[in-house]
């Protein structure tokens, strides 16, 4: 019955919202299909040998350069592994569209036996009882956890349990268009939102932006300034020493804090209302109409290219609310949940293909492909991904900034975060474009997220 209703809130809360992902692409291209390289895979393991083959699934929401990166892992694990393990990597659009596929999950046959599942599915995905923890996996084989990065492993970590295994992995960052910046004689790049105020003047005037910042009205971003402000989201420890009952950004001051000083930015006419979503405000940017944008470091090949030479670009840590903040960011894009389908041989087979994906010269691949972090440390020894640091040392600044932050910021988890994000996006444009006040759009916020929260636990509990 739990896990029906599970299902239930699941269907309506993704009915409420388009969202399709976090941090980074989101996959709405469909993949190159790896079927002839599984299939040849299949064939060579059976010849090989093998005492007992296994085919696992894996569905990914990965479309693209990033899905052919997928493929690619894929048919090279199906290759070398000589435990007689076939994966099929299965393509299933946005991440809502994979995670609503699991709605009607049973257990046994639920179509998949790895799935990425986006950040924000973290504590649904914990909720469900269709997983089985990472940490069981890791424990049984005796895997040093140490290998993955703390400060991305501690967003998929609750009560000392690593429930996910990170993959896609990315943070929010600075752009910077230097050659403005050098024309306007700014040699500081500011690390706060008054900061980015104070040089308004002189970007517009003397560089000759036609923007300050574009600044995409994104619900991450929200997230990130809480974090910055070492504030929580939510309550219960963020969502994490339980189930979250409420937000805290309206009672602790970090929600207004954050929309006085964006409404202070749109009102100076310094961030004007580009849209809404993470790539809202990269268009701007990348056009060299405005100085300053705020997205995934997993945009950074993308705005190269979009740039193409017209400008150089600069990176820089994602921007504080007040000028006195310490607090760090938190990670986005997606993990792995392994399903708990009963079958022991499956679930060996998922672990291997796992350690494989998170392996040192994967991980190094996987981020020159792609742009995403690398989640294992010793990934940074290989000659890959030193290569693509030397090719784009711009991503220097995305693992400075993480090495930078604490698990302390690793954010919250909720249950609600689809909708959630839909609706603080809703009050900051309506704020932005209505001039009401922020203390009136957090409330607004905090009103119906909570709603939506009861709504939830009601049905779940």
């Amino acid at each position: 019955m739990r896990k029906k209703a599970l299902a239930m809130s699941m269907a309506v809360m993704m009915a409420a919202t388009g969202l399709a992902g976090c941090a980074g692409q989101t996959g709405t291209t469909e993949a190159v299909s790896s079927s002839e390289t599984q299939s040849s895979a299949a064939q060579t393991a059976e010849t090989t040998g093998a005492s007992q083959a296994t085919a696992i699934t894996f569905w990914h929401s990965m479309g693209g350069v990033n899905g052919e990166a997928i493929d690619a892992l894929v048919a090279k694990f199906n290759q070398e592994n000589t435990s007689g393990i076939t994966v099929e990597a299965q393509y299933q659009g946005s991440y809502d569209d994979a995670i609503n596929k699991l709605k009607s999950a049973q257990i046994g046959n639920m179509g998949a036996d790895l799935v990425q599942i986006y950040d924000i599915g973290t504590r649904f995905m914990i909720d469900s009882g269709w997983v089985i923890p990472m940490q069981n996996l890791i424990d049984e084989d005796g895997w040093d956890l140490s290998e993955v990065e703390p400060n991305i492993a501690a967003y998929y970590t609750v009560n000392d349990q690593l429930y996910s295994m990170p993959f896609n992995s990315s943070t929010p960052i600075l752009y910077y268009n230097k050659d403005i910046f050098e024309k306007a004689g700014i040699t500081e790049i500011p690390d706060s939102l008054p900061g980015i105020g104070r040089i308004g003047d002189d970007i517009v005037n003397k560089g000759g932006a036609g923007e300050v910042i574009s600044l995409g009205i994104y619900g991450w971003f929200f997230e990130q300034f809480t974090c910055k402000q070492q504030a929580n989201y939510a309550d219960n420890g963020n969502g994490r020493e339980d189930a979250a009952g409420a937000v805290d950004f309206d009672k602790n001051g970090a929600g207004v804090k954050t929309l006085t000083s964006w409404k202070e930015l749109s009102d100076k006419g310094y961030a004007p209302n580009v849209g809404r979503g993470g790539d809202a405000g990269l268009a701007d940017f990348s056009a060299g109409k405005a100085a300053i944008t705020l997205g995934s470091t997993a945009s950074l090949k993308q705005i190269l290219n979009d740039v193409n030479g017209k400008f150089e670009v600069g990176t820089a840590y994602f921007p504080k609310v007040n000028d006195d903040d310490k607090g760090g960011v938190s990670i986005g894009g997606g993990s792995l949940w392994a399903l708990n389908n009963e079958d022991e041989a499956k679930q060996k087979a998922v672990w291997e293909f796992v350690k494989f994906l998170v392996s040192p010269e994967s991980q190094a691949y996987w981020n020159s492909q792609t742009g995403y972090f690398p989640i294992t440390v010793a990934a940074h020894n290989e000659k890959v991904f030193k290569d693509n640091i030397a090719k784009y040392p711009q991503f220097q600044t995305a693992i400075d900034q993480l090495h930078d932050s604490f698990p302390q910021s690793a954010g919250a988890l909720l249950s609600v975060f689809p909708e959630a994000r839909q609706i603080v996006e809703t009050e900051i444009e309506n704020m932005i474009n209505n001039n009401g006040t922020p203390e009136d759009a957090v409330s607004k916020m905090a009103e119906k997220i909570n709603k939506s929260i009861e709504d939830y636990n009601v049905i779940n509990n």
